[in-house]
């Protein structure tokens, strides 16, 4: 079954907002954590751990892996990351 694009990214943007203290509306597929959006190393693993959380539910095993992180600098890449996870 094929991952909802739009439930995904609203997922990350409810858990990035609440990490980041911004409201989730505010934030966009395009934006950068680190330059749109100000997030730290440390906003990005409890993002990570979150979103790890959360989605372990539905894809089993669900993890980030450690090699991959340090090309999830925007939103998108999250996104796009679970939903190739999600298959």
């Amino acid at each position: 079954m094929a991952a909802d694009r739009n439930a995904i990214f609203s997922t990350v943007c409810t858990h990035l907002a609440d990490i980041l203290e911004i409201e989730a509306s505010t934030i966009s597929e395009s934006q950068s954590f680190a330059d749109d959006l100000g997030a730290d190393s440390i906003a990005l693993i409890e993002l990570v751990d979150s979103l790890e959380q959360e989605f372990s539910a539905s894809i089993a095993g669900f993890q980030f892996n450690d090699d991959d992180l340090v090309d999830l600098k925007t939103v998108a890449d999250a996104v796009d990351y679970i939903v190739r996870a999600h298959g």
